[in-house]
């Protein structure tokens, strides 16, 4: 729908004496990434009829990125309609696999940080449709979305304050608000936003879960606790996002119980199979073992830590960013705690010392070392 707004718009624009380019060269300034400057000048190459280099810039930016699912698919729809049909097929292709690659956020996270992309594309069109419904809410809010989606919450709260200037009694964007506060570190105006929402809708499951996690940034864990344990009741019924806030509880008994029920409709999802093995090991239950699964990508080689196949350090090599080291951290301590407390204790104090609170082992080990009076 935007796109087609965009396209009927377009004379409009042109006329005012704006054009794509300029938004481009405005990206450009505010430090777009350069596979997103690649992406946009390309959409520019293609509007102006030059195919060649359009595809030619897509191709770069999903060099540059391999992820990148939406300059394949576009690649591919160029493609297509330059009438070079296999290329297209192999375009559409590489796009479903690199979309593959992109597991989806939390279950029990709000909808808008379930999504997992780039949105160039989306974050560009509904910028182009702000430049005359600059009135609307719904645009400024899609895009605040994208935005927080991406890992920009200062650019999303901008957008959530613009659209609740428009539509103020708006619960949802209070709440998009207190997320994109939280993910910029303001833990108590994030707490407020949440208690706005709350205070209204009281079994609003996804602003229990923003505002246990502001709370246990702070240092709640009573507060944080009560809200996911509320949460959790209201969940029923979908157990892949009960299991993840029983995690955070490190309530192994429930965590169980709702893993191996996700576990049916998901048998080869990775994180379940991790889940239920940190889960039996903490009840000191059989763990069972990963050679059935195919276990070369992350979260892998923490899977085959559980089944003694690999050392600790080798985990730890292979955790190349902040929260996959903060995975393995939860999980050495989780091996270590039946043996060596006090490494445990080591490991959890690490995980809550350098991880976004926004991860489940950041609640849990919080929980853990609340449970050793640490």
């Amino acid at each position: 729908m935007i796109g087609r707004l965009t396209g009927s718009l377009r004379e409009a624009w042109r006329k005012r004496g704006w054009e794509p380019a300029d938004h481009f060269r405005s990206r450009k300034d505010n430090g777009a990434s350069n596979f997103e400057l690649l992406f946009l000048r390309a959409g520019v190459m293609a509007r102006a009829g030059d195919i060649e280099m359009a595809a030619r810039l897509f191709a770069d930016a999903t060099t540059l990125e391999p992820t990148f699912a939406e300059a394949f698919e576009a690649r591919g729809e160029i493609l297509d309609v330059a009438g070079q049909r296999e290329l297209a097929s192999a375009a559409y292709e590489a796009a479903r696999g690199a979309r593959a690659t992109l597991r989806p956020g939390a279950p029990d996270r709000h909808f808008a940080l379930r999504q997992r992309g780039h949105f160039v594309a989306e974050i560009n069109a509904y910028s182009t449709v702000l430049r005359s419904l600059k009135k609307n809410a719904l645009p400024h809010l899609a895009r605040g979305n994208a935005y927080l989606a991406t890992g920009r919450p200062d650019k999303a709260l901008a957008d959530y304050d613009r659209a609740l200037k428009l539509k103020p009694k708006l619960l949802d964007i209070m709440a998009l608000r207190g997320e994109a506060l939280s993910m910029l570190g303001h833990y108590q105006q994030a707490v407020q936003a949440f208690n706005a929402c709350l205070a209204v809708r009281t079994g609003d499951a996804e602003a229990l879960s923003g505002r246990a996690i502001a709370q246990m940034a702070l240092g709640r864990i009573d507060e944080a606790n009560a809200d996911w344990r509320r949460q959790y009741e209201l969940l029923a019924g979908r157990p892949s996002a009960q299991a993840c806030v029983a995690m955070r509880l490190a309530d192994y008994e429930e965590a169980l119980a709702q893993v191996e029920t996700a576990l049916v409709k998901e048998p080869t999802d990775l994180y379940w199979r991790l889940y239920q093995m940190t889960a039996r090991r903490r009840l000191g239950k059989v763990v069972g073992t990963a050679e059935t699964l195919r276990v070369d990508d992350w979260p892998g080689p923490l899977l085959l830590l559980h089944a003694s196949r690999v050392s600790s350090g080798e985990v730890l090599e292979r955790a190349d960013t902040a929260g996959r080291r903060a995975e393995a951290l939860f999980q050495l301590g989780v091996l270590a705690h039946a043996q060596d407390r006090t490494s445990a204790e080591r490991h959890w104090r690490e995980v809550v010392e350098s991880s976004a609170p926004s991860l489940i082992e950041h609640a849990a080990a919080r929980n853990e070392l609340a449970r050793l009076g640490s």
